[in-house]
């Protein structure tokens, strides 16, 4: 039985380059028979910028979203370092949903600088664990990727070894999201 793993551009940018990584991850994640892939892109979702109270209704393009999420055995977060953390509008789109994240694995896939937003990744880890999500070991991280163009403008070239890390944290993404699965339906996650 396949994971429905939805892939999470988390970056708003103009000029960004998480669509990139995004497709260079899905196109990865796409040949493996167990996985069966939906991409969210937070550019696109048009989430509210300002949380709604408690006793507000739900903005429609959060409700639009919730069952996508809710549907998703893993997930796998596409997300630059910025300053040092993850962008602003990733951290509203995880706090717009509470239950739809509980119990599942999550890979971070992070880009940036030297660290290839390891500093983002360390911070996700913390908010995930919040949201009651698993975080696995394995992240995959792009330091300098915009040193990693190909010659004919493709990226990332091949030399750059991405594709083994990509191959690791699906294999332990796949591993956790199948245990989760069916440590959910037997027993329903209580936080």
């Amino acid at each position: 039985m396949t994971l429905r793993l939805a892939v999470i551009i988390g970056s708003t940018r103009n000029g960004r380059f998480g669509p990139t990584v995004a497709d260079w991850f899905t196109r990865q994640a796409a040949k493996r028979a167990d996985l069966d892939l939906d991409v969210v892109d937070l550019a696109t979702a048009n989430l509210p910028d300002t949380l709604a109270d408690t006793d507000e209704p739900t903005p429609a393009e959060v409700a639009v979203l919730a069952p996508r999420l809710a549907a998703a055995d893993a997930f796998a977060v596409v997300a630059p370092e910025y300053n040092s953390s993850f962008p602003a509008p990733l951290k509203t789109a995880l706090d717009w949903y509470y239950e739809e994240w509980h119990a599942k694995p999550v890979v971070l896939v992070t880009y940036g600088r030297e660290t290839g937003g390891l500093y983002a990744a360390a911070q996700l880890r913390q908010v995930f664990t919040e949201l009651h999500a698993v975080t696995i070991h394995n992240t995959v991280t792009l330091p300098c990727y915009w040193e990693q163009f190909a010659a004919d403008g493709s990226w990332p070239r091949p030399s750059a070894g991405y594709d083994a890390s990509v191959k690791n944290a699906l294999d332990q993404l796949v591993w956790w999201g199948e245990a989760l699965r069916d440590a959910r339906t037997t027993r329903p996650y209580q936080p």
